[in-house]
């Protein structure tokens, strides 16, 4: 299930945001809050999405050509990993950014109207925030007025931006199977915006149903169903072993203890480091059972 939605992983990304009620600003507004004179690091950070993405689309291109993941790894300098993912996701797969709180957050109503005010002085705002109960240093007032109102304190204000929903294939694909209250605007509105998905998720949550319910009926007809879906490779693989499947819907019976013995048995012989022989391992299991 998780396989099948990671080339929808920006999909859900939109969904996500979509239901959230909090839009992405235009990127007019973004590059009038941006203050010019911006520091070397803000300018590097700004150039590596830039560059990831040249490095994303040589790697496709070069998949397109019709070379292995390994010869694509030696001649950029790329992990077979990230070429692995990169062609699974299909688009450029951006990273989301890292949002940390602050103990000034509290305060942030008040920073911004002292701010308003005219007072650009991170001391003395920080000699303030300490008189209201903050138990931070001046360099974390100045940090965060560093990062509210642009680098070197600009005179552009930047509005607090909230972090972005958190949305993954994994997480996604549990919320399909469990489903729940909070979790149904977002499915609807992904299922209304990818037929695909909606129609992976039906043919998962029917295959979670047959096991946990032992409905053997309707097995026979899911495997035709699943075949021309995103889940015919899983289906594909269930049944080149049918006949355990169905033995696992028929009857009671588990492997479960004979597991847990062999389980208790590579316990037994780790925590002697090797160093034994067959016959003081044989004295330990009998006597711890």
């Amino acid at each position: 299930m998780t396989g099948a939605l990671v080339p929808h992983h920006r999909l859900m990304t939109e969904a996500a945001r979509a239901v959230s009620k909090k839009p992405e600003a235009p990127l007019a507004e973004k590059s009038a809050v941006v203050a010019p004179n911006t520091t070397r690091a803000d300018r590097a950070k700004r150039r590596s999405p830039e560059r990831r993405a040249a490095r994303h689309e040589s790697v496709i291109e070069q998949v397109h050509n019709g070379l292995s993941q390994s010869e694509i790894s030696r001649t950029l300098g790329i992990d077979r990993r990230t070429i692995r993912r990169w062609t699974r996701a299909g688009d450029f797969p951006e990273r989301r950014p890292v949002f940390r709180t602050s103990s000034v957050d509290p305060y942030r109503q008040y920073l911004d109207r002292r701010w308003q005010e005219g007072c650009r002085n991170a001391s003395q705002l920080w000699r303030e925030m300490r008189e209201r109960g903050l138990t931070g240093r001046p360099g974390v007032v100045r940090n965060w007025i560093r990062k509210q109102h642009g680098s070197r304190a600009s005179r552009f204000h930047r509005e607090p931006v909230g972090p972005p929903p958190r949305v993954s294939p994994r997480h996604t694909a549990w919320q399909i199977l469990k489903p729940c209250e909070s979790s149904r605007p977002y499915l609807d509105e992904l299922y209304r915006r990818s037929s695909e998905i909606a129609t992976c998720a039906n043919l998962a949550q029917e295959f979670f149903r047959i096991v946990r319910q032992r409905d053997i009926a309707a097995w026979r007809n899911w495997p035709e169903e699943a075949r021309h879906s995103p889940l015919a490779s899983f289906a594909k693989h269930l049944c080149r072993d049918e006949a355990a499947v169905r033995a696992a819907l028929e009857y009671n019976w588990s492997n479960g203890p004979v597991e847990g013995i062999v389980h208790r048995l590579k316990l037994i012989k780790r925590s002697m480091y090797g160093r034994a022989k067959f016959d003081l391992l044989r004295l330990r299991v009998l006597q711890t059972a």
